[in-house]
């Protein structure tokens, strides 16, 4: 579908910074002054139940991050179709010479499906994940198909964005990606000619991250034999420079237990101490004042995270809750 100036919709390849305050919100950020752990909000009755196996298949990859419109006129008892659908607009796509892989001759099967226990509240709209498998012709009907691409839509605890559109209107604002850019770009491309909607990469500032950062120290996790890693880019270099900085995670635990004033809750200002202690300690040891360069990577045992808009998540324990940010994150942007 066309925009209202006539252009083409397509996938955007700019990589944007996101606008507005971090995640929308500052002190008790993302609802964490209501209670409960950090990055564990309340679980509504519909996910008490919930089947873990069936957001398993997010933990330990590398997760692409996208923003999304609200989807028009899209509805989920239609999925069977929008995968049949798909199907045949990459058929039509390889027949023009895109094929993803060149020279050999590979049927692209699809699959669109619900996940109802991937949300926040009752008013968020169920998560849709779309997979494309490969097969080749020639080899047996009952032969494994091969996973290549996954694509999931999900929307969680974001229902403050739901109640301010149309009834029309589908709100998946969080757009996760695994796979080769080839078959987003197919994907995104039938989505916004059929919904209307429009994609955007979802980058994530250094503000963020140092959010992240310090949020993520203060989990507690069954083991914790990873380190907080954060690594920075040195600026205004003719070459690129990055500089890894690790801390033993208790140690970092232990520096962020001295800083946060209330369990629960988290305000800039902790943040701010939080990261210049780290900077202190660094300056004392190496001379080096990481204030002057930008942070573009933070790795703990929870989740890691880089600017350029990807996410490993790690523990199921906090998976609500960092899809929860993330969500906050891309409705910012959206809005």
């Amino acid at each position: 579908m066309e925009s209202a100036d006539g252009a083409a919709r397509t996938l955007p390849s700019i990589r944007r910074l996101s606008r507005g305050p971090p995640f929308g919100r500052a002190q008790g950020w993302l609802g964490l002054s209501h209670g409960g752990q950090l990055l564990s909000p309340p679980t509504p009755h519909s996910q008490e139940n919930a089947d873990p196996q069936r957001t398993a298949f997010l933990l330990r990859k590398q997760w692409a991050l996208y923003s999304v419109t609200p989807l028009y006129k899209f509805c989920n008892a239609h999925l069977r179709d929008y995968a049949r659908l798909l199907s045949a607009f990459i058929a039509a796509e390889k027949q023009k010479g895109l094929a993803v892989e060149v020279g050999v001759e590979l049927d692209i099967k699809v699959a669109v499906t619900s996940i109802p226990d991937l949300k926040g509240s009752d008013r968020d709209q169920a998560a849709i994940l779309v997979q494309l498998s490969l097969r080749s012709p020639a080899s047996p009907k009952n032969s494994e198909e091969k996973l290549v691409w996954s694509g999931c839509f999900c929307c969680v605890f974001g229902d403050h964005l739901s109640e301010n559109v149309p009834e029309d209107f589908t709100c998946l604002p969080l757009f996760l990606v695994n796979g080769a850019e080839s078959y987003t770009s197919l994907v995104g491309s039938w989505f916004q000619k059929t919904f209307d909607c429009c994609f955007r990469r979802l980058a994530i500032s250094p503000l963020n991250l140092s959010w992240m950062a310090a949020m993520w120290t203060g989990c507690k996790v069954d083991k914790t034999t990873s380190a907080v890693e954060l690594v920075f880019s040195v600026p205004c270099l003719p070459y690129p420079l990055d500089i890894s900085y690790a801390i033993h995670p208790e140690d970092a635990k232990a520096l962020w237990d001295t800083v946060q004033k209330t369990p629960g809750e988290i305000t800039q200002e902790e943040v701010d101490v939080f990261m210049d202690c780290l900077y202190s300690h660094f300056h004392r040891h190496f001379k080096i004042h990481l204030s002057a360069t930008k942070l573009v990577k933070v790795s703990t045992a929870v989740a890691s995270a880089h600017c350029d808009g990807m996410i490993k998540f790690l523990q199921s324990k906090y998976l609500t809750g960092l899809l929860m940010l993330l969500t906050e994150l891309a409705i910012s942007q959206i809005q």
